[in-house]
């Protein structure tokens, strides 16, 4: 299984601009520290909510806690800053109903605090880079939840075989691989994808994870 979900095939600035939000000092420490360690990632800002970050969009990548300020998740500060950036969402949270409502808030990502460091800068690397990161582990767990299906709307309508195309894209799966799991050749996955993208509108796999994501039931 691929390590995260969603933006291999993207450029990556040559120095990334990142704030970080945490209301944890010792936290933000560790987190610039890491980031510090990869050589073309300078963390410009470290403060304790989003709304001592200004006005200027200045950074490549917000670095930002969901549960900054408070019990309540940010999830406005999520979406207004995604607005502005791009925007990796941290939390010691891996619920689901977490993950989700911070992508459908705008995050271009979300991973948990027990991530090894590698795995924090290359988070912060595919988001710049304007790609999608979601751990495997975590890709999995929101994807299997149990909810119940809900009518799609009709230009969306996607075929069991695409629906199933679509999960193993978002869980990090290559064409290929995703082709050997359901017992058909590549050529036959390559064609769900275009019909899938066609259908739901959306661009490459970034867009394709958003987009499982964020599908009822999904």
């Amino acid at each position: 299984m691929p390590p995260h979900a969603g933006g291999h095939d993207v450029h990556v600035p040559d120095l990334i601009r990142v704030a970080i939000v945490d209301d944890h000092p010792i936290a933000r420490k560790g987190v610039a520290s890491a980031l510090a360690d990869a050589g073309d990632v300078e963390a410009v800002a470290s403060v304790d909510s989003a709304a001592d970050l200004g006005e200027a969009p200045s950074f490549d990548v917000v670095i930002l806690d969901l549960y900054h300020d408070g019990d309540e998740p940010c999830l406005a500060a999520v979406a207004e800053w995604s607005a502005r950036t791009r925007v990796l969402v941290m939390s010691a949270s891996g619920r689901p109903d977490d993950v989700l409502r911070a992508v459908r808030a705008g995050a271009g990502g979300y991973i948990t605090k027990r991530a090894q460091p590698a795995l924090f800068v290359a988070a912060v690397q595919t988001v710049a880079a304007g790609g999608f990161w979601l751990s495997s582990q975590l890709a999995d767990i929101v994807l299997s939840r149990p909810e119940p299906p809900a009518p799609a709307a009709p230009h969306g309508h996607l075929s069991p075989r695409e629906e199933q195309t679509l999960d193993l894209i978002a869980r990090g799966y290559t064409h290929a691989q995703a082709a050997t799991r359901m017992g058909v050749t590549k050529a036959t996955v390559d064609t769900y994808v275009e019909r899938i993208r066609a259908k739901l509108q959306v661009g490459n796999k970034a867009e394709l994870t958003r987009a499982a994501l964020r599908r009822p039931g999904g």
